[in-house]
């Protein structure tokens, strides 16, 4: 398949995606709007707590284009974060006291200063998260390496897995990408990774192939190690499940298969008041390939830009961003179903 962006669909743009977000049901009902949701439980206006992760989207370049990707990233995408914004990146992260670097994209290695950006952050003894989509290590030869220089700057690994079977992955992923991944993560597990006694940590997740929540993360993640380990002789840490969020191309999904309503209304009948107060928006910043802020990378994706002055990281304030009202819309419900969902899995038990 091909990117929405490529292939001239009109949901590409967040002005339409935010539209249908917004419209009644077919069938005359209108769905609350978040806000009033968290103002029945005196969330309203929503406040972050103080930042802990700085996560980084180095753009939308990536080796694969699959169904669900909240990025509509692929291989003809051209959006990567040149040198000169990581450097404010970084001198962003010099004036605060951020201890978490989440990198992202895309398949964020296939920017070519990624390994440069890892090295600085290295250097500064921050906590380093690369989300790996695992099939760019076995793409060629020039990624080979990646198990060991993730390993050699303690980087701690995410990657994407959908399920452990090929059948469900390769349906969601794209042909052949459940034994590429199965490749790149036996070699994770050489170079130390998820074994005894390291701490080298690897970490799968989970996204549904279909217009459902996901299950228990704890039952999925037993499933996940005992099939990994007892089919191909694989160890990770831990399972994170994440909820499908409605853009992009899986609200283009949604859409098309005749699921968006019953899938909205879902969302919005399994609002948790606890997941609420802990998703991702709270604690976290996101930044942009360009540089702009963003509360989270969902918002990033439908360009709803944080709400303070000055919004790109060479002004970055990290007690105004603190001081900040969070921006919320319809697809927020997403990270408030039933267990909640953030970048580091369910938020409840």
């Amino acid at each position: 398949m091909t990117t929405l962006l490529k292939s001239g669909n009109e949901l590409a743009s967040p002005e339409e995606q935010l539209r249908i977000l917004e419209q009644p049901l077919s069938n005359g009902t209108i769905l609350p709007e978040f806000h009033e949701k968290l103002a029945e439980i005196g969330m309203n206006p929503f406040k972050p707590t103080k930042i802990g992760i700085f996560q980084l989207n180095l753009g939308k370049l990536c080796n694969q284009t699959c169904k669900h990707c909240h990025v509509d990233a692929g291989p003809d995408r051209t959006e990567v974060m040149d040198r000169q914004t990581m450097q404010d990146c970084l001198d962003a992260l010099d004036r605060s006291d951020i201890p978490t670097v989440d990198i992202t994209g895309g398949a964020p290695e296939i920017n070519p200063d990624f390994r440069w950006l890892v090295q600085e952050l290295h250097k500064r003894r921050k906590q380093i998260l690369v989300r790996c989509n695992l099939t760019v290590i076995m793409s060629g030869l020039k990624y080979r390496d990646l198990p060991q220089f993730f390993a050699d700057h303690g980087v701690e690994v995410i990657s994407s897995l959908p399920f452990y079977t090929e059948s469900r992955t390769d349906r969601q992923r794209g042909s052949g990408v459940f034994q590429k991944s199965l490749d790149a993560l036996k070699e994770l597990n050489r170079v130390g990774y998820a074994q005894e006694g390291s701490n080298l940590k690897l970490h799968l997740v989970y996204n549904p192939a279909g217009a459902f929540l996901p299950g228990s993360q704890v039952d999925l993640q037993s499933e996940f190690k005992r099939e990994l380990n007892e089919q191909h002789d694989i160890q990770f840490n831990d399972l994170y499940t994440i909820t499908n969020m409605p853009i992009s191309r899986y609200l283009e999904y949604l859409i098309r298969s005749g699921n968006y309503e019953e899938y909205m209304t879902k969302l919005v009948e399994s609002f948790n008041p606890s997941a609420a107060a802990g998703v991702m928006c709270r604690d976290t910043i996101s930044i942009s390939w360009d540089g702009y802020l963003y509360d989270c990378d969902f918002n990033q994706m439908l360009d709803m830009k944080v709400d303070v002055s000055s919004n790109h990281v060479r002004d970055f304030d990290q007690s105004q961003l603190e001081g900040r009202t969070i921006r919320t819309h319809q697809h927020c419900y997403g990270c408030t179903a039933g267990a909640g969902s953030s970048c580091g899995g369910a938020v409840v038990e």
